[in-house]
Protein backbone atom coordinates (compact mmCIF):
# COMPACT_ATOMS: atom_id res chain seq x y z
CA UNK A 1 0.00 0.00 0.00
CA UNK A 2 2.59 2.57 0.89
CA UNK A 3 4.36 2.06 -2.61
CA UNK A 4 1.06 2.11 -4.17
CA UNK A 5 0.35 5.25 -2.74
CA UNK A 6 3.66 7.00 -3.00
CA UNK A 7 3.04 6.41 -6.64
CA UNK A 8 -0.35 8.03 -6.79
CA UNK A 9 1.19 11.18 -5.08
CA UNK A 10 4.53 11.51 -7.29
CA UNK A 11 1.69 11.23 -10.22
CA UNK A 12 -0.64 14.21 -8.57
CA UNK A 13 1.62 16.39 -7.58
CA UNK A 14 3.02 16.84 -11.51
CA UNK A 15 -0.86 16.86 -12.19
CA UNK A 16 -1.71 19.51 -9.79
CA UNK A 17 1.81 21.82 -11.03
CA UNK A 18 0.96 21.43 -14.31
CA UNK A 19 -2.71 22.64 -13.68
CA UNK A 20 -1.63 25.68 -11.47
CA UNK A 21 0.95 26.75 -13.74
CA UNK A 22 -1.19 27.14 -17.00
CA UNK A 23 -3.52 28.98 -15.13
CA UNK A 24 -0.44 31.32 -13.52
CA UNK A 25 0.69 31.76 -17.45
CA UNK A 26 4.09 33.35 -16.25
CA UNK A 27 5.30 31.48 -12.93
CA UNK A 28 6.93 27.83 -12.97
CA UNK A 29 7.52 25.83 -10.03
CA UNK A 30 10.94 25.47 -8.90
CA UNK A 31 12.11 21.86 -7.85
CA UNK A 32 14.40 20.92 -4.58
CA UNK A 33 14.83 17.33 -4.01
CA UNK A 34 16.07 16.86 -0.33
CA UNK A 35 17.22 14.06 1.93
CA UNK A 36 15.95 13.12 5.81
CA UNK A 37 19.30 12.43 7.71
CA UNK A 38 17.00 9.31 10.11
CA UNK A 39 15.19 8.29 6.97
CA UNK A 40 13.60 9.48 3.30
CA UNK A 41 13.17 12.75 1.99
CA UNK A 42 10.77 14.63 -0.78
CA UNK A 43 10.31 16.58 -3.72
CA UNK A 44 9.39 19.97 -2.67
CA UNK A 45 8.08 22.53 -5.52
CA UNK A 46 7.34 26.51 -5.09
CA UNK A 47 5.92 28.97 -7.25
CA UNK A 48 6.75 32.72 -6.51
CA UNK A 49 6.03 35.93 -7.94
CA UNK A 50 3.78 34.71 -10.84
CA UNK A 51 0.59 36.91 -12.31
CA UNK A 52 -2.17 34.99 -10.41
CA UNK A 53 -0.04 33.38 -7.30
CA UNK A 54 2.02 35.53 -5.02
CA UNK A 55 3.37 31.70 -3.37
CA UNK A 56 2.31 28.98 -3.55
CA UNK A 57 4.31 25.21 -2.52
CA UNK A 58 3.16 21.51 -3.81
CA UNK A 59 5.33 19.14 -2.42
CA UNK A 60 5.56 15.07 -1.53
CA UNK A 61 7.74 13.50 1.19
CA UNK A 62 8.36 9.79 2.10
CA UNK A 63 10.26 9.44 5.50
CA UNK A 64 10.67 6.52 7.57
CA UNK A 65 12.60 5.18 10.52
CA UNK A 66 12.57 5.45 14.20
CA UNK A 67 9.29 7.22 16.30
CA UNK A 68 10.67 9.99 17.58
CA UNK A 69 9.85 10.66 21.17
CA UNK A 70 7.12 13.29 20.55
CA UNK A 71 4.82 11.07 18.54
CA UNK A 72 5.44 8.19 20.70
CA UNK A 73 3.49 9.95 23.29
CA UNK A 74 1.11 11.12 20.49
CA UNK A 75 0.07 8.00 19.35
CA UNK A 76 0.57 7.06 23.27
CA UNK A 77 2.83 3.48 21.99
CA UNK A 78 6.23 2.89 23.10
CA UNK A 79 9.46 2.29 20.28
CA UNK A 80 8.38 1.53 17.05
CA UNK A 81 9.24 2.13 13.14
CA UNK A 82 6.95 4.32 11.43
CA UNK A 83 6.54 4.98 7.34
CA UNK A 84 5.03 8.38 5.97
CA UNK A 85 4.52 9.49 3.35
CA UNK A 86 1.86 12.17 1.49
CA UNK A 87 1.25 15.51 -0.44
CA UNK A 88 0.69 19.07 1.13
CA UNK A 89 0.14 22.13 -0.70
CA UNK A 90 -0.73 25.85 0.35
CA UNK A 91 -1.29 28.37 -2.35
CA UNK A 92 -1.45 32.06 -1.47
CA UNK A 93 -2.66 33.79 -4.59
CA UNK A 94 -1.61 37.45 -5.18
CA UNK A 95 -5.26 38.85 -5.76
CA UNK A 96 -7.46 39.38 -2.24
CA UNK A 97 -10.41 37.95 -4.46
CA UNK A 98 -8.50 34.94 -4.97
CA UNK A 99 -8.82 32.63 -2.07
CA UNK A 100 -6.28 30.93 -0.65
CA UNK A 101 -6.09 26.76 -1.19
CA UNK A 102 -4.90 24.42 1.41
CA UNK A 103 -5.10 20.18 0.68
CA UNK A 104 -2.89 17.39 2.09
CA UNK A 105 -3.36 13.83 1.83
CA UNK A 106 -0.99 11.52 3.61
CA UNK A 107 -0.64 7.39 4.63
CA UNK A 108 1.14 6.35 8.07
CA UNK A 109 2.45 2.71 8.73
CA UNK A 110 3.90 1.40 11.95
CA UNK A 111 6.02 -1.52 12.73
CA UNK A 112 7.13 -4.07 15.08
CA UNK A 113 10.54 -5.40 15.60
CA UNK A 114 10.08 -7.95 13.02
CA UNK A 115 9.17 -5.17 10.07
CA UNK A 116 5.11 -6.38 10.52
CA UNK A 117 3.11 -3.65 10.08
CA UNK A 118 0.91 -2.85 13.17
CA UNK A 119 -0.92 -0.18 12.40
CA UNK A 120 -2.06 2.12 9.27
CA UNK A 121 -4.15 4.96 8.17
CA UNK A 122 -4.75 7.77 5.62
CA UNK A 123 -5.97 10.87 6.34
CA UNK A 124 -6.15 14.49 4.36
CA UNK A 125 -8.42 16.51 2.90
CA UNK A 126 -8.86 20.36 1.50
CA UNK A 127 -10.22 23.93 2.40
CA UNK A 128 -10.45 27.21 1.26
CA UNK A 129 -10.22 30.34 2.93
CA UNK A 130 -11.22 33.33 1.24
CA UNK A 131 -10.30 36.68 1.70
CA UNK A 132 -13.52 38.61 0.35
CA UNK A 133 -17.05 35.99 0.26
CA UNK A 134 -18.28 34.76 -2.78
CA UNK A 135 -20.73 32.60 -2.30
CA UNK A 136 -21.19 30.63 -4.86
CA UNK A 137 -17.16 30.04 -4.84
CA UNK A 138 -18.06 27.86 -1.46
CA UNK A 139 -20.93 26.39 -2.40
CA UNK A 140 -18.90 24.92 -5.48
CA UNK A 141 -15.86 24.74 -4.02
CA UNK A 142 -18.34 22.26 -0.79
CA UNK A 143 -19.96 20.67 -4.09
CA UNK A 144 -17.25 19.41 -5.71
CA UNK A 145 -16.07 17.64 -2.21
CA UNK A 146 -18.98 15.75 -1.70
CA UNK A 147 -19.41 14.99 -4.90
CA UNK A 148 -16.03 12.98 -4.53
CA UNK A 149 -17.33 11.55 -0.92
CA UNK A 150 -20.35 10.19 -2.47
CA UNK A 151 -19.05 8.13 -4.58
CA UNK A 152 -17.88 6.59 -1.11
CA UNK A 153 -20.65 6.43 1.23
CA UNK A 154 -23.13 9.30 1.58
CA UNK A 155 -22.21 9.63 5.02
CA UNK A 156 -18.98 11.36 4.04
CA UNK A 157 -19.14 14.68 3.20
CA UNK A 158 -20.85 15.59 6.27
CA UNK A 159 -19.08 13.85 8.66
CA UNK A 160 -15.92 15.28 7.17
CA UNK A 161 -17.20 18.66 6.71
CA UNK A 162 -18.00 18.83 10.23
CA UNK A 163 -14.30 17.37 11.16
CA UNK A 164 -13.04 20.51 9.12
CA UNK A 165 -15.02 22.78 10.67
CA UNK A 166 -13.60 21.95 14.27
CA UNK A 167 -10.09 21.24 12.96
CA UNK A 168 -9.33 24.61 11.17
CA UNK A 169 -10.81 26.88 14.06
CA UNK A 170 -8.41 29.32 15.45
CA UNK A 171 -9.60 28.50 18.91
CA UNK A 172 -7.63 31.65 20.18
CA UNK A 173 -9.54 34.23 18.00
CA UNK A 174 -12.55 31.89 18.04
CA UNK A 175 -13.03 31.72 14.42
CA UNK A 176 -12.86 29.54 11.49
CA UNK A 177 -9.67 30.19 9.77
CA UNK A 178 -11.64 30.05 6.11
CA UNK A 179 -15.03 28.24 4.73
CA UNK A 180 -13.82 24.36 5.23
CA UNK A 181 -14.17 21.71 3.09
CA UNK A 182 -13.16 18.34 4.20
CA UNK A 183 -10.83 16.67 7.00
CA UNK A 184 -10.30 13.27 7.42
CA UNK A 185 -7.67 11.23 9.70
CA UNK A 186 -6.98 7.57 11.36
CA UNK A 187 -9.32 6.40 8.81
CA UNK A 188 -8.08 2.63 9.10
CA UNK A 189 -9.75 -0.80 7.92
CA UNK A 190 -12.95 -1.85 9.18
CA UNK A 191 -15.53 -4.83 8.11
CA UNK A 192 -16.44 -2.24 5.72
CA UNK A 193 -13.74 0.06 4.53
CA UNK A 194 -10.79 -2.18 3.93
CA UNK A 195 -7.24 -0.38 3.14
CA UNK A 196 -7.85 -0.74 -0.37
CA UNK A 197 -10.96 1.05 -0.28
CA UNK A 198 -9.55 3.86 2.15
CA UNK A 199 -7.32 4.44 -0.89
CA UNK A 200 -9.80 4.57 -3.71
CA UNK A 201 -11.65 6.97 -1.26
CA UNK A 202 -8.13 9.61 -0.55
CA UNK A 203 -7.60 9.17 -4.01
CA UNK A 204 -11.00 10.70 -5.20
CA UNK A 205 -10.70 13.53 -3.02
CA UNK A 206 -7.00 13.96 -4.79
CA UNK A 207 -8.20 13.47 -7.89
CA UNK A 208 -10.93 16.11 -7.42
CA UNK A 209 -8.80 19.25 -6.07
CA UNK A 210 -8.33 21.43 -9.34
CA UNK A 211 -11.55 20.87 -10.01
CA UNK A 212 -12.74 22.40 -6.82
CA UNK A 213 -10.29 24.77 -7.25
CA UNK A 214 -9.08 26.45 -10.83
CA UNK A 215 -13.25 27.51 -11.89
CA UNK A 216 -12.78 29.60 -8.78
CA UNK A 217 -9.38 30.99 -9.56
CA UNK A 218 -10.61 31.59 -13.30
CA UNK A 219 -13.29 33.38 -11.92
CA UNK A 220 -11.83 35.61 -9.56
CA UNK A 221 -8.02 36.49 -10.91
CA UNK A 222 -8.82 39.21 -12.93
CA UNK A 223 -11.14 41.30 -11.00
CA UNK A 224 -9.72 44.84 -9.66
CA UNK A 225 -8.77 45.50 -6.50
CA UNK A 226 -7.65 48.67 -4.18
CA UNK A 227 -4.71 48.73 -2.16
CA UNK A 228 -7.24 48.92 1.25
CA UNK A 229 -7.97 45.17 -0.23
CA UNK A 230 -4.91 44.25 -0.49
CA UNK A 231 -4.59 45.27 3.16
CA UNK A 232 -6.98 43.17 4.13
CA UNK A 233 -5.64 40.03 2.35
CA UNK A 234 -2.28 40.51 4.35
CA UNK A 235 -4.36 41.50 7.95
CA UNK A 236 -6.31 38.13 6.91
CA UNK A 237 -3.15 36.08 6.18
CA UNK A 238 -2.19 36.90 9.35
CA UNK A 239 -4.44 34.69 10.69
CA UNK A 240 -3.89 31.71 8.95
CA UNK A 241 0.08 32.02 9.84
CA UNK A 242 -1.33 32.10 13.70
CA UNK A 243 -3.06 28.84 12.69
CA UNK A 244 -0.33 27.37 10.92
CA UNK A 245 2.15 27.72 13.99
CA UNK A 246 -0.23 27.49 17.10
CA UNK A 247 -2.47 24.50 15.74
CA UNK A 248 -1.95 22.50 12.85
CA UNK A 249 -0.94 18.66 13.22
CA UNK A 250 1.66 18.84 9.96
CA UNK A 251 3.53 21.32 11.10
CA UNK A 252 4.30 20.09 14.25
CA UNK A 253 4.52 16.96 13.06
CA UNK A 254 7.57 18.27 10.29
CA UNK A 255 8.86 20.25 13.23
CA UNK A 256 9.26 17.35 15.95
CA UNK A 257 10.47 14.63 13.39
CA UNK A 258 13.35 17.01 11.95
CA UNK A 259 11.83 17.48 9.02
CA UNK A 260 12.41 20.18 6.40
CA UNK A 261 12.29 23.72 7.88
CA UNK A 262 12.15 25.16 4.00
CA UNK A 263 9.29 22.61 2.66
CA UNK A 264 7.39 22.70 6.39
CA UNK A 265 7.20 26.59 6.55
CA UNK A 266 6.62 27.37 2.56
CA UNK A 267 2.76 27.23 4.05
CA UNK A 268 3.34 30.76 5.39
CA UNK A 269 2.59 33.37 2.78
CA UNK A 270 5.30 36.38 2.17
CA UNK A 271 3.56 39.05 2.42
CA UNK A 272 1.37 39.42 6.28
CA UNK A 273 0.04 42.07 8.91
CA UNK A 274 -0.55 42.60 12.11
CA UNK A 275 -2.82 45.86 12.64
CA UNK A 276 -3.44 46.28 16.32
CA UNK A 277 -6.95 45.53 17.67
CA UNK A 278 -8.15 45.41 13.71
CA UNK A 279 -11.94 45.35 13.15
CA UNK A 280 -13.38 45.73 10.00
CA UNK A 281 -16.23 48.70 8.87
CA UNK A 282 -19.55 48.11 9.91
CA UNK A 283 -21.70 46.12 7.15
CA UNK A 284 -18.72 45.96 5.01
CA UNK A 285 -17.54 43.02 2.49
CA UNK A 286 -15.19 42.28 5.08
CA UNK A 287 -17.20 42.25 8.05
CA UNK A 288 -19.36 39.91 6.04
CA UNK A 289 -16.50 37.46 6.20
CA UNK A 290 -15.76 37.86 9.53
CA UNK A 291 -19.73 37.24 10.56
CA UNK A 292 -19.02 33.81 8.28
CA UNK A 293 -16.24 32.78 9.87
CA UNK A 294 -17.35 32.80 13.28
CA UNK A 295 -19.99 30.20 12.99
CA UNK A 296 -19.72 27.37 10.29
CA UNK A 297 -22.18 27.43 7.33
CA UNK A 298 -23.87 24.87 5.80
CA UNK A 299 -22.93 25.13 1.95
CA UNK A 300 -25.06 22.81 0.24
CA UNK A 301 -28.45 23.00 1.30
CA UNK A 302 -29.73 18.90 2.46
Amino acid sequence: MKNKFYTYILQLQDQICSGLEAVDGVAKFREDIWERPEGGGGRTRVIENGEVFEKGGVNISAVHGKLPEAMQKMFNVGEADFFACGLSLVIHPKSPMVPTVHANWRYFEMYDDNGNVINSWFGGGQDLTPYYLFEEDAKHFHQTCKTACDKHNPDFYPKYKKQCDGYFWNAHRNEARGVGGLFFDYCKETESMKMLDWYNFVTEVGNSFLEAYLPIVERRKDLTYTAAQKTWQEIRRGRYVEFNLVHDKGTLFGLKTNGRIESILMSLPPYVQWVYDHHPEANSEEEKLIKVLENPVDWIAP
